[in-house]
């Protein structure tokens, strides 16, 4: 009889999400354009540091210089590609406060627990870490069908 594979969720090689909804409504932060929201502080944590990751990369626009959240929506959003350059700044700027907010007031799961590495409750990702760059592998099948049909889903939107 196999064994079910059981996941501290203080453990720092996973990210644990629920498909959700934010509070706000975003058109800047990918963070907030996802459905996913982090359940363990780990997770919260990673996302964190991946949004300053992105917000501390910058680019030249016009004579301007914008962050990485701001240059990535200019590549992708035809809504923000509408907008002044000004505003799209001031736009992450609010957004990513928002999001700041909502993460800082979410009900996580308690790091001293376990769950069932298969299970269709939480989106479990297997951080990986190569050099500089950490990637998120879907680490069951719940989650491996959700990325297959996010990754549909933005890829009809961007057609």
């Amino acid at each position: 009889m196999a064994t079910e594979e059981i996941i501290n969720l203080d453990d720092v090689n996973y990210a644990v999400y629920k498909i959700g909804e934010w509070k706000n409504n975003y058109e800047i932060n990918q963070i907030g354009l996802s459905k996913e929201i982090p359940m363990t502080k780990n997770t919260l944590i990673h996302i964190k540091f991946s949004m300053d990751e992105i917000r501390n990369s910058q680019f030249s626009i016009s004579d301007k210089t914008v962050n990485g959240f701001v240059a990535i929506a200019l590549q992708l959003n035809p809504k923000v590609q509408e907008m002044e350059l000004d505003d799209a700044i001031a736009l992450e700027q609010s957004e990513y406060e928002s999001i700041l907010e909502e993460l800082d007031n979410l009900e996580l799961l308690n790091e001293n627990e376990t769950i069932p590495l298969e299970n269709e409750d939480y989106l479990i990702y297997k951080l990986e870490k190569e050099c500089h760059v950490t990637t998120s592998i879907p680490a069951n099948e719940f989650t491996k069908k959700y990325y297959i049909d996010e990754i549909k889903r933005i890829e009809d939107a961007l057609d």
